[in-house]
């Protein structure tokens, strides 16, 4: 699903930068955008003791009530110093497997290269990480957790390192694909990016957009999508219409 129909693939806004040519670039965060983290958090379910179920839940919990998933390790382990089992974590989890891509990724990163995106990967993410994430052979011109970045978003540190990353000469360039309102849509979209929030995974289920006290929507994605299978197309129309062109004609018959 999309707030953005094919037929009209491009915002009736303009970015905070107040530029509303079509992006150029493409940005995919990591977690629950283009890796499943279920392996993630059924390891510390197994490592502090729990179901996978009770920690889904706790975790749930954590994200409607706007805290983070420290706070529900913190909840499910309130006796022990679980950061103490951040190695042992790893050691079971063995970094990320080809498994662990979401089926959509690889055909919306290799239809995007050719219609002549640039393709990049930038998320919050240990630097070991970006070796994984390398190994999974995956069409992106640049690859960068936040440790090689030196920033960690939301901090502006962290949008800035992208831009550079990217090659971009304007952030209104990068449409910067997200699952976290907090962490991803909401600072992208204050740095002047385009954003298509990713509704998948804990945070991207249960989360809401916050709204002003005129009960407004504080900020609006560009895009709104449950997967990665149509941002090929909507991208290619909004493209399109940048330039006064119709819409691509599989676009016109949906």
């Amino acid at each position: 699903m999309s707030t953005t129909s094919p037929q009209q693939p491009a915002p009736a806004s303009a970015s905070a930068s107040g530029d509303d040519r079509a992006p150029t670039t493409v940005v995919f965060d990591v977690g629950e955008v283009i890796i499943d983290e279920t392996r993630v958090w059924g390891v510390w379910a197994d490592i502090l003791g729990v179901s996978p179920l009770s920690f889904g839940a706790v975790l749930g919990a954590a994200i409607v009530q706007g805290l983070d998933w420290d706070d529900a390790l913190d909840e499910l382990a309130p006796n022990i110093e679980w950061s103490d089992f951040v190695e042992e974590h790893e050691r079971r989890y063995g970094g990320f497997q080809p498994a662990d891509l979401y089926a959509d990724v690889r055909p919306c990163m290799e239809e995007l290269r050719d219609q002549g995106f640039e393709v990049v990967i930038a998320g919050n993410q240990p630097a070991r990480r970006r070796a994984q994430l390398l190994a999974l052979s995956l069409p992106a011109v640049a690859v960068a957790t936040s440790d090689d970045l030196g920033a960690h978003k939301p901090d502006r540190g962290f949008w800035d390192a992208v831009v550079t990353l990217a090659g971009a000469e304007s952030p209104a360039d990068i449409l910067y694909v997200g699952d976290r309102v907090d962490n991803d849509i909401g600072p992208a979209v204050a740095y002047g990016m385009r954003t298509c929030w990713l509704r998948r995974g804990p945070w991207g289920l249960l989360q809401d957009l916050p709204v002003t006290e005129d009960d407004e929507p504080a900020f609006v994605p560009d895009l709104v999508l449950e997967g990665l299978g149509e941002l090929p197309t909507l991208l290619a129309d909004w493209t399109r219409q940048a330039r006064g062109e119709p819409p691509t004609p599989a676009s016109q018959d949906s």
